[in-house]
């Protein structure tokens, strides 16, 4: 970086603290000594298990590891057989449906996610996706044992930026992504250097899996749609970037080419969306402010947020005729700058030429107060609610809406 960013000052903020990995390490330890089930191995694993986790983190990743040779035959059974020895221990359990079904529960203050997978030593042996990842443990741990720090420094940035997480509703860096990158490239500054140079189908290899390009000759293209391919280390068949959308690869670089000009702190603190500051923000511009909180729905985290996200993006869709200034979203937080508080009561839509007689015809039908002018057939459209409020009123009671979110908490129109 051409100026010194005081990465201490950073990771003083980030970094947990030593009574936070006590409390940490009493908690995963009594938990992993509650459950015993025959022929498993308990082990932490996430973050946790990596010593890449940062502060203020309240969740813990529990892998229950079945006996391959006792379990490889099921391997489609293994939710349900922890599933019960769980209900034994613990009153109230959530299951949650992924590849395999797994568990959540909170205890001592963490929220624990519970996930049985196969014990395997080569990703070619895993039955299941989620059966790898007390390999990527492994392999985190050997390539960063001095770079820990970086990690947390990569995650945080990307945190603060919503860069973070590979749930479809996100599309940004998964954890398990940045921690290869960081081992890649040696640290978080050099990370930010490369990116600069990242083109479109960017191959990132750590093990040398394949010569030059010649992964994208070798992968399955479901798995080569992310701008950035990055070879998991343990698995040379996957993408271990697969979900990476390219609005978030291109802030990446953006962002990482403007904290290497100027180094900030501010590039490691998300801004949370502030309905004062967003008040003010509208009133200095002299524009109109729609800002709702929201109840999401329960469930599974990527579920609930794909469904958050379609009810934002309905709503931008819809409120484009206020001439949207600027919009954003962030889990129970929607806003809209726009320019317009009212529509015009009626609004002239364009019909086809009147050569086109059939298509004139049947826009005749569908439009009665029409008329012609230079060759064109024109309708004249009543809009139905042109004030905002009665317009947003009347949006948010719609099927598409209810159905993605339990409820609206608070409506502000300003």
């Amino acid at each position: 970086m051409q100026k010194a960013l005081n990465m201490q000052e950073v990771l003083k903020k980030i970094k947990p603290t030593k009574e936070e990995q006590a409390k940490f390490k009493n908690s995963s330890d009594s938990f992993l000594k509650k459950i015993k089930i025959k022929d498993t191995q308990i082990i932490l694993g996430g973050s946790g298990a990596k010593d890449t986790w940062l502060s203020g983190s309240h969740d813990i990743d529990i892998y229950v590891v079945f006996n391959y040779k006792k379990y490889a035959q099921k391997s489609d059974e293994l939710s349900k057989i922890l599933e019960k020895e769980l209900k034994k221990i613990f009153p109230k359990i959530t299951k949650l449906h992924g590849s395999r079904d797994y568990f959540q529960l909170n205890h001592q203050g963490y929220l624990f996610e519970i996930i049985p997978i196969l014990q395997i030593s080569k990703a070619k042996e895993s039955l299941n996706i989620t059966d790898i990842s007390p390999l990527h443990s492994v392999w985190v741990n050997k390539h960063t044992k001095k770079l820990k720090d970086d990690i947390r420094l990569a995650k945080q940035f990307c945190k603060a930026n919503n860069l973070y997480g590979a749930e479809s509703y996100l599309a940004g860096f998964s954890g398990y992504v940045l921690e290869i990158l960081v081992a890649h490239y040696g640290s978080f500054e050099k990370l930010l250097q490369a990116s600069q140079l990242w083109k479109i189908k960017e191959t990132v290899d750590p093990e040398k899996y394949y010569l030059k390009k010649m992964a994208l000759l070798h992968l399955n293209q479901s798995k080569l749609q992310s701008p950035l391919i990055v070879i998991d280390p343990v698995d040379k068949s996957r993408n271990a970037s697969a979900a990476l959308g390219m609005e978030k690869f291109i802030l990446f670089k953006k962002l990482a080419k403007s904290c290497l000009q100027q180094p900030n702190t501010n590039f490691f603190t998300k801004k949370e969306i502030n309905f004062p500051e967003l008040k003010k923000e509208a009133e200095n511009k002299k524009l109109n402010l729609v800002y709702l909180e929201l109840q999401p729905l329960t469930g599974k985290r990527d579920v609930v947020g794909s469904k958050l996200l379609k009810a934002f993006q309905f709503l931008e869709q819809h409120l484009t005729a206020f001439e949207i200034k600027k919009s954003g979203w962030d889990w129970n937080k929607y806003y809209f700058f726009l320019g317009k508080r009212e529509l015009p009561k009626v609004i002239i839509r364009p019909g086809p030429p009147l050569n086109l007689k059939q298509f004139v015809k049947d826009f005749q039908k569908k439009n009665k107060d029409n008329f012609i002018k230079d060759g064109r057939i024109y309708a004249k459209i009543k809009v139905q609610n042109p004030k905002l409020e009665d317009y947003l009123s009347q949006l948010l009671k719609d099927e598409y809406v209810q159905e993605k979110i339990k409820k609206i908490t608070k409506l502000a129109i300003v």
